[in-house]
């Protein structure tokens, strides 16, 4: 597995946010949607601790490739695509 495939994940007592690079179109869905958690700049790039599980679920939802998903940690919500 290369280092563009390698999936990351990023979690919160309330949700898991995972990141696949090569999967990623550079939309920016992410980062115009949520600037404080999503940030290319920063690393670690994904700071979910800077939004609710709710608004990163809605945010994370918007990715058009898949490359963004989640999971609340009550394992009620629906994953992300």
């Amino acid at each position: 597995m290369s280092g563009e495939s390698a999936r990351k994940t990023y979690r919160t007592e309330s949700i898991t946010v995972t990141f696949e690079a090569g999967r990623c179109l550079h939309a920016a869905e992410c980062v115009g949607g949520l600037p404080e958690v999503f940030d290319p700049e920063r690393r670690p790039w994904i700071q979910p601790e800077r939004a609710t599980a709710e608004r990163l679920a809605e945010v994370v939802r918007r990715c058009p490739s898949g490359a963004l998903q989640y999971e609340l940690a009550e394992g009620a919500g629906p994953r992300g695509q």
